[in-house]
């Protein structure tokens, strides 16, 4: 029996001889890289922090004191101590467990965090809600890296912690120097300094072990250099701002030997006060194809093959069509620049990056500042591309709306991983996108359905110079294209027929409108298929084509709140247009991981379950059936 199989708790790793610790890490990595060659997931960052995660949970006591995850990303190694490892091959399968914390699998899961930038504000919260409350013997642990203390909310959180000498709060800073590519900006090339002043440690070392041994000249010596030494510390790695912030420092410290840290955090855990302890570890670190791939350590790789690190093949993505068609659009406009947070490779951007490097800027994890930014090159006379997850939209809502579309600034933003994403899980799914954006005066939202549509989208939206544009793509492979058989305005009309249904069609939903439809006409129910294209204005022509149905049903891969459909729904009441709108798209509620396609048929998005529903609805709405009094017999 291997010592991992022995742990069913925390308590039992406490009682794990020191001696059989590097086992047990040899144990969890092997487990690690052999369940993500399977399953896919985040494997990069968990191979760095499994001495790193050992030591904390040998330390503190969890769940009485809370250990949180930024990103939880990272939290693989902290799940198999925690019970979980008898599960983990079910690692990000429908029903298994979470590839992220998740409060529903366990006690010690404390927040389901896979935004990042966050850990610290609810470590400040925890940490004062303990101090208020009295209960001195809980401490609030927060561990940030892969890039996540480049997002100003973490510093935000600092300002808030600095100074407060009452505190239980330690703030774990796992130093890899990366985000999914290496970490980008000021700080991150602060750490990087800080990483260097191992040497100096060393040199004193050094100095201290020779000039200890001379009679008289040592001792007072040793201390002059001592002194020179910190000096240079303050100049070239001043983790003294840190101090002086209030915040107690502790490092830096390799991260990969287990005891060191975890000395280092005993003595964090005694000060009673805000600590930061300054961890370096090494993404992918134990598995060689991790350690030596240079785009992103195998930060989250598809099932790859474990002798050879091959990753499975991968279909041709609209990321792949959005990265192409980027380098075209660069070539013909040299006024187009383009923004990544952090995510220059998931995004699509490389590419770009590499034909253009002067016309490529890496703000970190910063979508805030990604999108006011963007509205200061445009003032300048740019059009940049903003190309971050729908998901990470919400996060620059406000910069969208005040500081881009207020200026009417031709700034494009485009969302990859927009509608159900599933593997992922909830925090994931891009189904806020449609919603949000419908609030934002000026802006022009475009859809497309397939890989054809995507260039055309994307080369009209750069094309724009009076406001804001989006172009929203889901995750994967791209469907089948489906050509247009007329035009309704500016509307493609992908399935003309009598007036009985009109079924609006939002980008990649056409598919299924394409599939319902045919299903429908076997009922007896004739039904026309339009792709609005542009979502955000809708083109009046809908209210045209929506007054000769009978029933219009708009599908789409979003929240049904506040969506297309509503939008639908509120331009024909505005135009007088009595016709029931039927809205088809994703539940409000937060969706458990599972792949894209079995989420989509749970909740009813597949062409079976419309052309039921839409049956339904026309059965109750006799004048339909009675247009076609034979049909009911089909």
């Amino acid at each position: 029996m291997g010592i991992l199989e022995t742990i069913k708790d925390p308590l039992d790793l406490k009682n794990v001889a020191a001696g059989d610790l590097p086992g047990l890490a040899a144990e969890i990595r092997d487990l690690l890289v052999s369940t993500v060659a399977r399953t896919g997931g985040h494997l990069g960052p968990n191979l760095g922090v499994v001495e790193l995660t050992i030591a904390m949970h040998r330390v503190f006591d969890s769940p009485r004191d809370r250990l949180l995850f930024d990103t939880g990303h990272q939290a693989y190694v902290h799940k198999l101590l925690t019970g979980r490892a008898g599960d983990f091959a079910t690692l990000r399968q429908e029903g298994g467990l979470s590839g992220y914390p998740s409060r529903a699998e366990s006690e010690h899961d404390v927040i389901e965090n896979s935004h990042a930038s966050t850990a610290l504000s609810y470590a400040d919260g925890l940490a004062k809600a303990f101090a208020l409350r009295g209960e001195t013997d809980r401490t609030a642990v927060a561990v940030i890296g892969d890039g996540a203390l480049t997002g100003g909310m973490a510093w935000e959180a600092l300002n808030n912690i600095a100074g407060r000498k009452d505190l239980p709060l330690i703030i774990i800073v796992n130093d890899n120097g990366r985000s999914y590519s290496p970490t980008i900006g000021g700080l991150a090339s602060h750490l990087s300094t800080l990483r260097m002043t191992q040497r100096y440690e060393q040199a004193l070392e050094l100095v201290k072990d020779n000039l200890g041994r001379v009679p008289v000249i040592g001792p007072p010596l040793y201390e002059t250099l001592h002194g020179v030494k910190k000096g240079l510390k303050d100049i070239f790695a001043p983790q003294v701002m840190f101090e002086d912030l209030g915040l107690k420092y502790v490092g830096p410290i390799d991260g990969h030997d287990e005891p060191a840290v975890e000395a280092a955090l005993r003595r964090a855990k005694a000060y009673r006060g805000p600590v930061i302890v300054h961890v370096i570890t090494h993404k992918g670190h134990g598995y060689a194809h991790a350690e030596n791939h240079d785009e992103d350590c195998f930060h989250s790789p598809q099932p790859f093959d474990i002798v050879t690190g091959e990753e499975r093949a991968r279909p041709h993505s609209w990321t792949n069509v959005f990265s192409e068609e980027m380098v075209k659009i660069g070539a013909q406009r040299e006024d187009v620049v383009a923004i990544t947070a952090a995510m220059l490779h998931p995004t699509g951007l490389a590419a770009f990056a590499e034909a253009y490097p002067s016309r490529i800027y890496d703000v970190g994890i910063a979508e805030q500042h990604a999108l006011t930014s963007a509205a200061g090159l445009a003032l300048g006379g740019l059009h940049p591309v903003v190309a971050v997850y729908a998901t990470f939209l919400n996060r620059a809502f406000d910069q969208l709306l005040m500081d881009v579309a207020l200026h009417r600034l031709p700034v494009t933003v485009v969302l990859d991983r927009a509608g159900v994403t599933g593997d992922d899980g909830p925090s994931h799914n891009g189904m806020w996108d449609l919603s949000i954006l419908q609030l934002i005066p000026g802006l022009s939202l475009a859809v497309p359905r397939d890989a054809v549509r995507l260039r055309e989208l994307l080369a009209e939206s750069v094309a724009i110079e009076d406001g804001p544009s989006v172009v929203r793509f889901p995750k994967g492979a791209l469907p089948r294209e489906i050509e247009a058989v007329g035009r309704l305005g500016e509307m493609d009309l992908l399935r003309a027929g009598d007036p009985d249904v009109l079924l609006v069609a939002v980008g990649p939903m056409a598919e299924i409108c394409m599939d319902a439809a045919a299903l429908l006409d076997a009922q007896g129910i004739s039904a026309t298929v339009v792709d609005p294209r542009w979502v955000k204005p809708l083109d009046e022509a809908l209210v045209l084509a929506a007054s000769a149905h009978k029933l219009v049903a708009v599908v789409e891969d979003g929240g049904r709140v506040g969506g297309v459909g509503d939008a639908v729904a509120r331009m024909l009441r505005d135009a007088d247009v009595d016709v029931p709108v039927r809205t088809f798209g994703i539940p409000q509620r937060f969706l458990d991981h599972a792949k894209r396609q079995k989420i989509l048929t749970d909740i009813g998005l597949t062409g079976q379950d419309l052309a039921r529903q839409i049956t339904e609805a026309v059965a109750r709405r006799s004048p339909v059936l009675e247009r076609h009094p034979a049909r009911q017999t089909q």
